[in-house]
């Protein structure tokens, strides 16, 4: 069975949160999730999950495609991929 848990700063609490997804992935956690809401993309937060976490699989679970092209979806998958 794999575990995966949501990646959702309440108040602007960014340090709690990746606290709460560092020690999920210590725990045997296998994948975050991140999703667009109040104002915050789904990318960005992945990419500073990737630098603080080592094994956990990152994703969005929402990600408003009707506001970007294309392109720029397919920019942003880039560069995640890359980092």
């Amino acid at each position: 069975m794999r575990l995966a848990i949501n990646f959702a700063p309440a108040n602007e609490d960014w340090e709690s949160a990746v606290a709460y997804v560092v020690e999920a992935e210590r725990l045997g956690v296998d994948m975050v999730w991140t999703v667009e809401t109040w104002g915050y993309d789904a990318a960005t937060p992945l990419a500073y999950l990737a630098a603080k976490t080592t094994r956990m699989q990152l994703g969005t679970g929402i990600m408003q495609i009707g506001t970007r092209t294309p392109a720029m979806t397919a920019m942003t998958a880039m560069a995640l991929a890359s980092l």
